[in-house]
This record gives structure tokens, C-alpha cells and sequence, in this order.
């Protein structure tokens, strides 16, 4: 499923949101039937393709309310990332864009999973923002991946990340864990069809300690105290991301904004376009 960023509101508080969910239930934390339906057919399958390197997963909440942010390198990262969290006890909620919950079947699991369709790039995306609230008010663990789409950095290092996911939690108070992937691109290269299914690819998880927030508590409607936050996640999930390269990371993260790259979709089919 292919995740999008939270947008961004002028004002909004916690206490604000209509939308109501159910607190997580079952084992894994968060799971209901489709979510284990959707699990017994996937996990097998990723168990035969992937080699795991799994590490800092007794950093995971065993309950309540948290966000999991982590870098963006291929389609089959909410696939490997999911299976980390879900081994470990939580099954996650993600907001993914709408058209994937158009898809014969698929569209059915992921919906019936608990996963959220969202409107990217339209006046509705603002609902993203209040859905994913009303999730952390129910005391899900939530997923983001804030570059809000595939990393655009020739090398596959994490770009500068979207503030959705920053104001989200100064508004909500849930605390951020900070992760590291590397591995997916090598099974299914960035905006690839291709699947490596022989031999085994090694899929590497990082989970970190939760991100200490307090010097910007409060600050949910300032900019640039949201961008600050938004920067810190993306300067943690990095060195997270350097250990398991073992190599350091440009001293400068490149920036979409100041790219003629479009915001979203395949990159690469754009160019080939011109």
C-alpha cells in the first residue's frame, strides 16, 4: 500500500475531532480478522524471500498510543515494515492514498485491516490529518513514513521530511519512534516491477528510542517550531539509517521543495516523458 504524508492545518486540536475509533484489541495489539488474514498470506511469503535483520524491537510500546516514522525506499517497504511490528506486537494503522482501496480484493483486506484511504493533493486531505488523530486517541500505533513518498536522493538516503507528522504529535502528545530500513530496494527497486525472489534478500529494521519533544510542547501552531521537530525526525531516522550502511550521510539532505522533481508519484516516468 503506498503511504502518503499527513497535511498540514492551520489550527487544530485533539479535542476538535469527530471521528472516533476503537481501541486496539486482539494479538498482535491492533489486529481483527482481515488484518490476520492479510498477515497469514504475507508473512510467509516475505519469510521466503527475505533474510531478517531486525534490531531495537524492545523499543516497541507493548500498548498505547505511539507513531513509527521510517525512511521510504521502495513499494515494499509497508510490507517489511508492517511484518517487523506486527512479529513484535503491534499490528499498525497507515494512511494510504485512495486508489489503492479501489483494487479488487486488495482494497477489501487493507479497508477491513483497519487502514485508512485518504485523498492525496486535494482539498480532502485534511481529513488525513483528523483521521489519524482519532486513531491515536483510540491508542493505535500509527505509521508514517514523513518524506511522503519514495526518497528522491540518488543514493537512497531519506529526504527532507513533510511536517504532517511533527504537528500530529505535538498535538496528540503520542510520542515518536524513530526507524531505519534498508534492504526493500534490493528486493523491489524504487518505482521497480521487478521482484528478487532468489536468493534471499537481507531486510534490516532499526527502532530507536522515542524522540524527546519537550522543548517544542505546545508549539503545534508555529511553523517554524513544526518544521524544527519535522527536521529532527528526519536527522534521527538518518543516523539510525548510517548504522545499518555502516557510511555517512550527505551533509546536505536533499530537499524536494527546492527540485523540479514532482511531489509525488513515479519520478522517473516523468522524466522519461520530456
Amino acid at each position: 500500500m503506498a503511504l502518503i504524508f499527513l497535511p498540514y492545518a492551520s489550527t487544530m486540536t485533539a479535542s476538535e475531532i469527530r471521528i472516533s475509533y476503537d481501541p486496539p484489541t486482539g494479538n498482535p495489539l491492533g489486529t481483527n480478522g482481515w488484518f490476520r488474514f492479510g498477515a497469514g498470506v504475507l508473512r510467509p511469503i516475505l519469510n521466503l524471500i527475505i533474510k531478517r535483520d531486525w534490531r531495537g524491537a524492545s523499543n516497541l510500546p507493548k500498548s498505547g498510543a505511539a507513531i513509527v516514522v521510517c525512511n521510504h525506499l521502495s513499494y515494499v517497504d509497508p510490507l517489511t515494515f508492517t511484518h517487523f511490528l506486527y512479529n513484535n506486537g503491534r499490528a499498525p494503522r497507515y494512511l494510504g492514498k485512495e486508489s489503492v482501496f479501489k483494487i479488487p480484493l486488495i482494497g477489501k483486506v487493507i479497508r477491513g485491516a483497519g487502514q485508512i484511504p485518504v485523498s492525496r493533493e486535494s482539498k480532502d486531505a485534511i481529513k488525513g490529518l483528523e483521521h489519524a488523530i482519532a486513531v491515536l486517541k483510540a491508542g493505535h500505533l500509527l505509521g508514517v513514513y514523513p518524506e511522503g513518498t519514495l526518497t528522491r536522493d540518488e543514493n537512497l538516503w531519506p529526504m527532507r521530511g513533510k511536517t504532517g507528522v511533527a504537528r500530529l504529535a505535538l498535538i496528540t502528545g503520542a510520542p515518536i519512534y524513530p526507524c531505519a530500513s534498508w534492504g526493500p530496494e534490493k528486493v523491489l527497486p524504487p518505482y521497480g516491477k521487478k521482484l528478487k525472489v532468489f536468493p534471499r534478500t537481507k531486510v534490516s529494521v532499526l527502532m530507536g528510542e522515542p524522540l524527546n519533544l519537550e522543548h517544542w510542547k505546545g508549539k503545534e501552531n508555529d511553523p517554524v517550531a513544526v518544521e524544527e521537530v519535522a527536521d529532527y525526525v528526519m536527522d534521527e531516522i538518518t543516523k539510525l539509517l548510517e548504522k545499518l550502511r555502516g557510511e555517512k550521510a550527505p551533509a546536505v539532505r536533499f530537499d524536494p521543495k527546492k527540485s523540479d522533481l514532482p511531489r509525488i508519484g513515479n519520478y522517473k516516468k516523468a522524466r522519461k516523458r520530456r
